[in-house]
Parts: C-alpha cells; structure tokens; sequence
C-alpha cells in the first residue's frame, strides 16, 4: 500500500512541475544565473572534505584503541 501512496504522490509532484511551464524570459535568467553552480559545488566540496577528514580521524583513532587493546 505504501508503493502505491509514494507512486501517487511522485506523480502528482512531477505534475505539478510541468505544469509551471517555461518561458524564454525564465531559461535566459537561468543561464544568467549559472555562476551559482560554481558556489554550490564548492560549497559540496568543503563538506564532503571535512566529513572525509572526519572518517580518517575516526579510522585513525579505532587504530590505535585496536592496538592497545591486543597489547
């Protein structure tokens, strides 16, 4: 029941995008306004680099508590 409720509800979402339509006005403010790509990718990257400096740290630390405890 819940595959059908979730279908229902993606369809009735991706209706309600194509239905907003697009003009000539709207896709020349959007190639206008692709330097903020740049942003968000560089933005996704300093995340997804601290989570990664994040992970090594954990690695690093299991390591070492791994080692004293054979010890």
């Amino acid at each position: 029941m819940k595959k059908y409720i979730l279908t229902a509800i993606t369809f009735f979402i991706s209706l309600l995008t194509f239905a907003q339509g697009e003009t000539a006005e709207t896709s020349n403010n959007f190639m206008l306004s692709n330097h903020k790509v740049f942003v968000s990718v560089a933005v996704l990257t300093i995340i997804l680099l601290i989570i990664f400096a994040f992970l090594f740290t954990i690695e690093r630390r299991l390591k070492q508590l791994e080692e004293r405890q054979k010890s």
